[in-house]
């Protein structure tokens, strides 16, 4: 039982197409297999047009086998590959390959070279090979993806919530995702400027496509690769640090009530909501009243207190 798709995000639109093979896989009695691709699939076709990466590959694993896929198949997105006809396609890598017994895919999927294939002509090839194709309704416009869910009057789709984060909407993100948008790098040094100003920060590293909310406070919680299971509170700025001058974007999270020095940890952000826009402050002493007052802003958004 095969589902196919970029999934970028594992949204609410995805998850509806995840439900649906997971169910008629379990009916069929059969492994329910999602098909992705890597790297993203608009890199090859028009290179240097990447989207932001709503989830790596890691985090893509951990929610499909949340959502109850069996496995996770990385298919290489290549210039050869885009170029196979949809028949081709069909052949190569759902019989030969997968060898499927049943395909579900999004009502308005298309594959092959200059998408050329959609579901008629996936149902026509599968009975021509000997697998059932499954169309799951699902309503909205046509997304890179190729998979959107209708959910009152916003259609959700991995470029609307790319749209959400790149506005610094977390909330309607994580809305749209059914969970907080998460951001994870590594902990690499900073200047030390956090900790002169008693707010000592972990500076995070992230990937090179990843969707960094726009410039602004957060309020976030910090989870460790080495504790998966325990949310820590945090206050989290992006940007360029304007009353320093700065030039370089960064991503600094003041992790509450933990003196912990994290370089070197793999760690993620979830991003729950938004405290302000980025500022330049004419002095020192207004930047530390004002980060006093995001931290008590970040526990009441979080609950976690005093």
């Amino acid at each position: 039982m095969v589902t196919i798709g970029v999934f970028d995000g594992v949204h609410r639109g995805h998850q509806a197409l995840i439900a649906r093979t997971v169910e008629v896989a379990k009916n069929r009695n059969l492994p329910s297999v999602m098909l992705t691709f890597d790297p993203h699939p608009s890199e090859v076709i028009r290179p240097g047009s990447h989207p932001a990466q709503l989830t790596t590959l890691r985090r893509k694993a951990e929610l499909v086998e949340q959502l109850g896929i069996d496995v996770l198949c990385v298919l290489p997105f290549t210039a050869e590959l885009s170029r196979l006809t949809a028949h081709e396609f069909v052949h190569e890598v759902l019989v030969d390959r997968l060898h499927a017994a049943a395909v579900v895919v999004g009502e308005n999927f298309t594959f092959g070279h200059k998408a050329a294939g959609d579901v008629a002509l996936l149902k026509d090839l599968g009975r021509r090979f000997g697998f059932a194709t499954y169309g799951a309704e699902l309503q909205g416009g046509s997304t890179a993806d190729g998979e959107t869910a209708d959910v009152g009057e916003i259609t959700f789709s991995s470029t609307y919530v790319r749209s959400c984060i790149d506005a610094g909407d977390v909330v309607a993100a994580a809305d749209a995702l059914g969970r907080p948008h998460r951001l994870e790098g590594i902990v690499v040094r900073g200047d030390g400027r956090g900790h002169d100003l008693g707010y000592p920060t972990a500076n995070l590293s992230t990937p090179r496509f990843a969707a960094v909310p726009a410039d602004g406070v957060y309020a976030c919680w910090f989870v460790r690769d080495n504790q998966p299971g325990r949310l820590l509170p945090a206050a989290v700025s992006v940007g360029t640090n304007p009353t320093f001058s700065g030039r370089e974007r960064t991503v600094e999270a003041f992790v509450l009530d933990v003196d912990e020095d994290f370089y070197g940890q793999h760690v993620a952000l979830d991003f729950v909501g938004r405290l302000r826009d980025m500022v330049k402050f004419t002095s020192v002493d207004d930047l530390v009243e004002q980060i006093a007052d995001d931290v008590s802003r970040t526990r009441a958004i979080l609950g976690t207190g005093s």
